[in-house]
């Protein structure tokens, strides 16, 4: 059976202390309300997403709605005061039998519940998700416990709330008549004296309502987008030029020909690094037809990456590269430039490899003509 989701958005970031709508926070470069539509979004059983704002966050909610491609989101309604108009106001536009109702602050949400619950719906007429309290609860007046709750049959609630369409309408406008307000929508269902089932929620299914809600939230997801980028870089060895790999300076007869100061291994690492995060490559960055670079240290250019990195969201994890020439040997002194691009990446240097290998004789750094370096680097999507 089809169903409709609608996910009341209306509130406001006061208790999270934001100015803006608490749903369009970002977290880990996407607004709150982007991850919850995603569920709903991916969802087989539903066929259309209502989403309810708050009159000035019409414009936002388009927005989101363009920049993820969320093609279920048919209808955006003007919401009211309170969660419960909210509700009444989205319920007009639901056109399905079954009706999904969902927190927009709960962003954990899995499809295996949302079906769940629809399943249920369709069966009893309106199931909500719920988890056992496990902390213990007790009653407490005056700043005094006055009595000790038996928890065994007591149960936190959640979101998805899911219900035959024609029933949760029939509670709202009773609701109405009545004068009836209520913390969830599956409350007005009892009020009409009938019955509401339950399957088990996840306590995962958070939902971010204070601070460290949005913490939690943003540990949860840190990591959650992982991209990996290859750089390359080939210099000709020059003679009267110092010879520079990772930033340190390495004992030799030659060093590298190039605009700035031809450290290949830093230009590997950082093409790796804008590879990954989809920026180009440092030709369009640092053009050696730009006299600002002309013999300028690659540790200038890797911090000024890193720095672009971070404006785009994102954090370094790892490098990996590979030197490839007959001389100089890099062993003694791999230690000191793994340190050296770590700190300059603000990583441990225990997240920097670097390694040096000949290629037995052949090719050009086989000849001993130059140095050639490729690089792995990973990155990680920043929670903000």
């Amino acid at each position: 059976m089809k169903a409709s989701a609608l996910i009341p958005a209306a509130g406001s970031g006061e208790r999270l202390g934001r100015k803006i709508n608490k749903v369009f926070c970002e977290i880990c470069g996407k607004p709150i309300l982007a991850y919850t539509l995603a569920a709903f979004e991916s969802c087989s059983a539903v066929e259309e997403i209502v989403l309810v704002v708050r009159g000035e966050d019409v414009s936002a909610a388009q927005d989101v709605r363009a920049r993820f491609g969320f093609t279920k989101v048919r209808h955006i309604v003007r919401g009211g005061k309170e969660r419960q108009d909210s509700v009444a106001a989205g319920l007009d536009a639901v056109s399905n039998e079954i009706v999904v109702i969902h927190d927009a602050a709960r962003p954990f949400v899995t499809e295996d519940l949302i079906l769940r619950t629809i399943e249920e719906a369709a069966r009893s007429g309106a199931c909500i998700a719920a988890v056992p309290v496990i902390d213990t609860v007790k009653r407490v007046s005056d700043g005094r416990v006055v009595e000790t709750l038996d928890r065994t049959d007591l149960y936190a609630v959640q979101t998805p709330q899911t219900f035959r369409t024609s029933l949760i309408k029939d509670a709202y406008v009773q609701a109405q008549r009545s004068g009836l307000r209520a913390t969830d929508d599956s409350a007005l269902v009892e009020l009409l004296g009938r019955s509401v089932t339950v399957v088990q929620g996840s306590y995962d299914n958070l939902k971010i309502t204070t601070p460290a809600d949005l913490e939690l939230a943003s540990a949860r997801l840190a990591g959650s987008e992982i991209r990996t980028g290859i750089g390359y870089d080939v210099h000709r060895f020059a003679k009267g030029r110092k010879l520079f790999l990772g930033g340190v300076e390495i004992p030799f007869e030659s060093g590298l020909e190039g605009h700035s100061d031809a450290d290949v291994l830093t230009h590997a690492i950082m093409d790796a690094l804008l590879g990954a995060a989809g920026l180009g490559d440092i030709g369009r960055h640092f053009p050696d037809s730009d006299e600002r670079y002309k013999n300028i240290s690659s540790l200038v250019l890797l911090e000024d990456v890193r720095q672009k990195l971070e404006g785009a969201g994102w954090t370094v994890v790892s490098v990996d590269a590979v030197v490839v020439c007959e001389k100089p040997k890099i062993a003694d002194l791999a230690d000191a430039i793994s340190e050296r691009i770590g700190r300059m990446l603000g990583v441990e240097p225990s997240r920097v490899s670097v390694k040096g290998t000949t290629t037995e004789g052949l090719g050009f750094t086989g000849r001993g003509e130059g140095i050639a370096c490729q690089a792995i680097a990973t990155i990680r999507r920043m929670c903000r």
